[in-house]
């Protein structure tokens, strides 16, 4: 039986370290023509300089666009007023059209007033006439004749006081009729003078509205020419902004690309991975304060930079530290276990933190893993508690093989080996 467990384990072993040992190739792209990260990276500086001269000219597009729309702005105030212009205009002609109609009715009232007058004068002659002739009823009879028939002095005297009276009496109408006739076509004359100097000042304004009305046009052709232009500028955007959006999908794309790349050289040259070796606490499940389940995630032998305020040892700056760092004995490719079931939220480059691994516990709690030679998982990927998810290594900005651990509750970082230690 004893030798039955040896040559078990010993079976067990050899599939671990084979396991291990063929994560490299396993779980990377094997494309042997695949470029290599510098020739990914200068393709990348180019898509880069691609995309700022490709945001120039978009500024500058936009530039005339603002420019357009400032003409455009401009032009319809400036038509505004004309157009308001050609409306006080139109009043002003309306108005005098009013007056030169109610001018001709006056005038018109003027002219059957002398027609009147002329019509009585006429008739006061032809009364007159008849006097006259109801006079002369013998044949000629002359106005001296009139008085020599007189029969005595006093028949001279009366006939010639009738004479007299007669002929006043017709003086006086005819100069009543005469000075009121003169005053008609006087009156007229006025009249006919204002109402012609409102036709002059009607034709002024009608000039004066033409010209505007022509102005008008022209404001509109050029406001219809900056319409279209705008048209062009909108046309011309959304392609460029279209094209810009390609470009920034291939520049994702080309990153992805250059972080693979990296990943596959990194590969090439990291330390292979061994047989772990600690104090075998990797992926053992412990409970915190709350009697939640944890899993320890990986098998390290100490702490060496706590949770909180430290000298940066790269750096030297003082500065928080959000997680935990792991010491595993300098040893590389020792497992990293999933300290809880969740979902893969995150995996690549992270900066400082080399190949990082985030999972998103789906309860507020984020554990995040950090400096990994390699992982193992993808994004979108449900894992389980204690399953492993990559392995230990120096990825990023560190000063050996380690794990940086941290756990974040709602977006906060806190302490995690209130849950793990």
């Amino acid at each position: 039986m004893k030798n039955k467990r040896v040559r078990l384990s010993a079976i067990v072993l050899v599939l671990i370290c084979g396991l291990l040992l063929g994560l490299s190739s396993d779980f990377l792209p094997t494309n042997a023509n695949a470029a290599s990260s510098s020739a990914i990276k200068e393709q990348i500086e180019q898509l880069e300089k691609e995309q700022a001269e490709l945001e120039d000219k978009l500024d500058d597009l936009r530039d005339q666009q603002d420019e357009n729309a400032s003409e455009i702005r401009a032009i319809m105030d400036q038509k505004n007023v004309i157009d308001q212009q050609i409306g006080l205009l139109y009043t002003q002609i309306s108005n005098i059209n009013e007056q030169i109609s109610a001018y001709s009715v006056l005038i018109a009232d003027k002219q059957e007033e002398l027609d009147d007058a002329e019509k009585r004068l006429k008739e006061l002659n032809e009364k007159h006439k008849e006097r006259i002739r109801a006079m002369e009823e013998n044949g000629e009879l002359s106005y001296w004749s009139v008085l020599f028939e007189a029969n005595s002095f006093s028949d001279f005297l009366d006939r010639l006081t009738m004479m007299e009276e007669i002929a006043a009496a017709d003086s006086r109408r005819m100069k009543e009729i005469r000075e009121a006739a003169l005053e008609v076509e006087a009156a007229k004359a006025e009249l006919t003078a204002e109402r012609d100097e409102l036709k002059v000042a009607k034709d002024e304004l009608a000039a004066t509205q033409a010209e505007l009305e022509e102005k008008a046009a022209k404001a509109q052709e050029l406001l219809e020419e900056l319409l279209a232009k705008g048209e062009e500028y909108e046309a011309l955007m959304e392609e460029l902004e279209e094209e810009q959006e390609a470009m920034t999908d291939e520049l994702a794309n080309k990153k992805v690309e250059y972080d693979e790349a990296k990943y596959r050289e990194h590969m090439a040259t990291a330390p292979k991975p061994t047989q772990p070796a600690g104090n075998g606490n990797g992926g053992t499940p412990t409970k915190d304060e709350l009697g939640k389940t944890w899993v320890i995630p990986c098998d390290y032998t100490m702490v060496t930079s706590p949770f909180g305020w430290r000298i940066h040892p790269i750096s030297g700056v003082e500065k928080f530290h959000n997680g935990v760092d792991l010491w595993c004995m300098g040893i590389y490719g020792k497992p990293i276990y999933a300290t809880r079931e969740g979902v893969v939220s995150y995996t690549g480059w992270y900066g400082s933190g080399g190949w990082t691994v985030m999972i998103d516990h789906l309860d507020g709690f984020k554990s995040i893993y950090m400096h990994m030679t390699n992982f193992i998982v993808s994004e979108g990927d449900f894992v389980t508690a204690g399953q492993v998810i990559g392995y230990v290594g120096d990825s990023g900005g560190t000063t050996g093989p380690h794990l940086h651990f941290e756990l974040r509750y709602n977006g906060a970082a806190v302490n995690p080996m209130n849950y793990i230690g």
